[in-house]
């Protein structure tokens, strides 16, 4: 059996016509140890490197823009965006609150998307609540095979730091939902076909029978038809690729385990295009992805970028030093993003819609920058329309100084029908966000 996405044509059939508006949805990047802000942030470019430090740090905005709305510009790092202007929105001067006695990266990554109040949670040290990806799939989930699906592009295996490190997903304090790193343990999860002893892929295990149902459909369905199986192929394709890589290393004597030489892009590519396919055909309306662990020196290989594998948390240690080369791994990783977007935006719904129209999609960080690890002016950037409730992009929204990231996902909220006064140490809407 294979997963199929919504046609109209069958709606139709079904005497469901205009009863089959696409389902909203719920997607989230994460990436890592913040960024470069010399690189990222309009009016920025001309601010000292900042030195390392160790302890977290409440940095002011340094940009002297009012709160409002402002056009979208387009620094070295945000220059990836231009293709997609108009699907997103920056969103700057959001900060989160640091809860003193854990560590900086744990904490970043681990309640980025819980944002408890410092010191409301007696059971851990963190301020590590239930995870708003969660509180969404309790409204919207329970119809779908998987409410929630987090998926982690930390191949290594080495386990150097805590569970806090390497997951921005919770059911709750002390209870983590464990993302899947394997590109194949994430299909076999999501198509479970693989356990055949005589192993075929999918496509040709189903294609004979789809055949007659490609006779019912319309033109459009029908390409929507190619397509999405075109989609599953190449991912299959992709997975035996790196797999095969993967053997090949293993057998050679290097002193980096093979994980690290693995082409970064290819691999984060491949869990968007699994993570895509898992939302287009209604197996989840709710994901994560977390593109990296954070602070997890354990090196990886950005293909295109450097001549041998690099640790994105030691540069990050050593703006001076490598400032050049985390402004071009800042792009890189929006770079991924964008593909993520335009993926999405390919995608068409049965109401003629597209993916990304119908999801809210957010790019975000812990950290406002890696080296001196301030939680303040985080970088945020929402794409897709929520199925009509999120404004249209092209636009930069700058904050009242200290608005609390929770603000963000208690818009989110609202906008995908949840009813709440508040969400963790929220204050109130991003009216601005929505339609």
């Amino acid at each position: 059996m294979l997963s199929l996405p919504g046609f109209e044509s069958l709606a139709t059939f079904a005497g469901a016509a205009g009863a089959s508006k696409p389902a909203q949805r719920l997607a989230i990047f994460y990436v890592p140890i913040g960024v470069v802000r010399k690189a990222f942030f309009p009016g920025e470019a001309d601010a000292a490197i900042p030195k390392f430090t160790s302890d977290q740090k409440e940095i002011p905005t340094k940009a002297s823009y009012a709160p409002g709305i402002h056009p979208l510009e387009f620094t070295p790092t945000l220059e990836p965006l231009k293709p997609i202007q108009n699907e997103v929105t920056f969103i700057t001067g959001m900060d989160r609150t640091y809860q003193n006695g854990t560590d900086v990266h744990a904490q970043c990554g681990s309640c980025f998307l819980s944002s408890a109040a410092p010191n409301t949670i007696t059971t851990s040290a963190y301020p590590l609540d239930r995870t708003f990806d969660h509180i969404v799939a309790d409204q919207i989930g329970g119809a779908t095979p998987f409410r929630t699906l987090e998926i982690s592009c930390n191949s290594h295996k080495d386990n150097l730091e805590s569970i806090y490190f390497d997951n921005i997903s919770w059911y709750g304090t002390g209870h983590v939902a464990p993302s899947i790193r394997d590109p194949r343990k994430l299909y076999r999860r999501l198509f479970g076909t693989t356990e055949i002893q005589s192993y075929r892929n999918i496509t040709d295990l189903v294609l004979e029978d789809a055949r007659s149902l490609k006779r019912e459909l319309g033109r459009s369905d029908q390409e929507k038809f190619g397509e999405y199986f075109d989609s599953i192929r190449t991912i299959e394709q992709q997975m035996d690729k790196l797999e095969g890589m993967k053997d090949e290393l293993s057998k050679a004597k290097i002193a980096e385990p093979p994980e690290a030489l693995l082409p970064r892009g290819e691999y984060i590519r491949l869990m968007c295009d699994l993570m895509v396919a898992a939302l287009q055909t209604g197996l989840t309306r709710v994901s994560t992805l977390m593109v990296g662990p954070e602070r997890w020196n354990t090196p990886f290989t950005y293909e295109g970028l450097f001549d041998k594998p690099r640790s994105h948390h030691q540069m990050s240690h050593n703006q001076d030093k490598f400032i050049d080369d985390l402004i071009q791994l800042d792009r890189f990783h929006m770079e991924q993003f964008v593909y993520l977007v335009q993926k999405m935006a390919a995608v068409k719904e049965a109401d003629g819609s597209s993916l990304l129209d119908n999801t809210i999609l957010t790019y975000g960080s812990g950290l406002g920058d890696g080296a001196t690890h301030q939680y303040s002016d985080l970088p945020i950037i929402v794409a897709g329309r929520g199925g009509g409730t999120i404004a249209p992009g092209g636009r930069r929204l700058h904050r009242p100084e200290g608005d609390p990231l929770a603000n963000l996902w208690l818009t989110q909220a609202r906008a995908l029908g949840i009813k709440t006064e508040r969400f963790a140490d929220s204050t109130g809407e991003i009216s601005a966000l929505l339609t």
